[in-house]
């Protein structure tokens, strides 16, 4: 089913929904549009990871993990660290790609990737792959934390198979990755992640799209590859680049960590990309063609005081673009901005396409979620807000009391969200404010809780859940 989801542009653009319709979410967000909306039924609504209550099973991970998990074709993929040492003969601090069974939890394969010799400047130490994987078929793509795009077999070396083109890699067990091919970016458009490279990548037809990382360096003023693309557009078959942009050129304001999305908006297929100079881009999907940008600041903001980046991912939803600004982490809370962009309109559409704007929010590096209306969006400083998805009218806003890294999914009428204590809240999806439960997970939770086949799949820091209705300790 789900290579039928993605078997071409024409099609996804049918698909582009908001629920991938096939038991699976393949990717992040679930679907292109990267609105994280679910019509699954059934999930639980409250849980015990103590007692295991309502917990399926628990897949142990490394020490800290950013990356999200995607659940298709009967496993459930997941970024993390090496701190969980699976392989002696693969040591030290890596980013690691894992693959579990959907159905036990039971470990199958994973790969590998040593840490970039510039450090931090390029690779911070300990945060493994934070990409969130895409799988179409039985095709992986992601973003290690080298800055290179891979292509791999879901299946691994347990299907007893080599796949090609790539099939001289040095590890061949079965619980090592099947390699189809890589792209290095900074090889080969010069990109110079700043700390981290992470995008994760979406499909539409037969490119896939990815954000290049390209930022500073631990100067936090100079740009050393100020000519480096902001997006490319791979051959999802063979890995070739198709097209690139760089919009941006020297204007980075510290690092480029939103990751694209896309959708047939005004009958034209766009790619939409938020980058680092505080400009989210909507482009021809097919030909890079760039149609139109829109500044997220003010026009008398000042970094990093009161003008921000773009760490969230837009959000596609008729014809609309939806993205709030914020900034890393590190940099604490501040002053945020949240839009509604019309996206059928052409040229720097700062004015003539902004349908409104939302100023009664921090920053924020979450993506929202929008289902009959309303839109789901937290800040960073732990306020979760609903808004009328065509005004801007704010119904409620919720206290998480705790940081939030993550972003909200709604499905079944309710409203999952996790913080940066390992609570994961449940509201009743709505115009009226009511909250359903609170369960804790045990550390920082700094991911989207995923629905696939009834259950509910979650990391925290260190492990992953699966959580379904009469799972567990009763």
């Amino acid at each position: 089913m789900v290579a039928l989801l993605f078997a071409g542009a024409t099609h996804a653009s049918r698909v582009s929904a908001s629920d991938p319709g096939s038991g699976d979410w393949p990717m992040w967000g679930g679907t292109p549009d990267r609105n994280m909306v679910s019509t699954m039924k059934g999930l639980p609504t409250e849980w015990d990871v103590k007692t295991k209550k309502n917990v399926k099973w628990i897949a142990e991970l490394g020490s800290q993990s950013y990356g999200n998990p995607v659940v298709a074709g009967g496993m459930v993929f997941v970024g993390t660290n090496n701190e969980r040492l699976r392989d002696p003969k693969q040591p030290g601090d890596r980013g690691v790609l894992m693959a579990f069974r959907e159905s036990d939890g039971e470990f199958l394969w994973q790969q590998t990737h040593e840490k970039l010799a510039a450090g931090r400047a390029n690779d911070w130490p300990y945060q493994g792959v934070a990409s969130s994987p895409l799988v179409e078929g039985t095709h992986l793509y992601y973003t290690s934390n080298r800055g290179v795009v891979w292509c791999l077999d879901i299946n691994g070396f347990r299907d007893g198979k080599n796949d090609g083109p790539v099939t001289d890699e040095k590890l061949t067990g079965q619980f090592d990755a099947d390699v189809i091919w890589s792209f290095d970016m900074m090889e080969e458009v010069g990109s110079y992640p700043h700390n981290m490279s992470n995008s994760s990548p979406v499909i539409w037809g037969d490119l896939v799209f990815v954000s290049t990382s390209n930022g500073q360096d631990e100067s936090h003023v100079h740009i050393p590859s100020p000519k480096a693309p902001a997006i490319i557009a791979l051959n999802k078959n063979t890995g070739k680049l198709v097209w690139e942009d760089n919009s941006v050129e020297d204007r980075i304001l510290h690092g480029q960590w939103s990751t694209p999305s896309v959708g047939r908006i005004g009958g034209v297929d766009q790619v939409v990309s938020a980058q680092d100079d505080g400009w989210v881009r909507g482009y021809e999907a097919a030909t890079g063609k760039k149609l139109w940008e829109f500044d997220t600041n003010p026009k008398d903001s000042v970094w990093p005081k009161t003008r921000n980046e773009l760490i969230a991912t837009p959000v596609i939803y008729q014809d609309r673009v939806y993205i709030g600004n914020g900034q890393d982490p590190e940099h604490g809370e501040g002053v945020g901005h949240f839009y509604c962009i019309d996206a059928t309109k052409r040229g720097d559409i700062t004015q003539s396409g902004r349908v409104w704007q939302f100023d009664k929010i921090r920053r924020s590096i979450s993506t929202a979620s929008i289902v009959d209306g309303l839109l789901y969006v937290p800040d960073f400083s732990g306020f979760l807000h609903c808004l009328d998805a065509k005004t801007g009218q704010e119904y409620w806003t919720h206290d998480m009391f705790a940081a939030v890294w993550g972003s909200t999914l709604v499905v079944d009428g309710k409203v999952y969200l996790g913080d940066e204590d390992g609570d994961v809240t449940i509201l009743q999806a709505g115009k009226e404010k009511k909250v359903l439960g609170e369960m804790n997970m045990g550390s920082a939770v700094y991911a989207t809780p995923v629905p696939a086949h009834g259950a509910l799949f979650l990391n925290n820091r260190n492990q992953l859940f699966a959580l379904a209705a009469n799972a567990g300790t009763k």
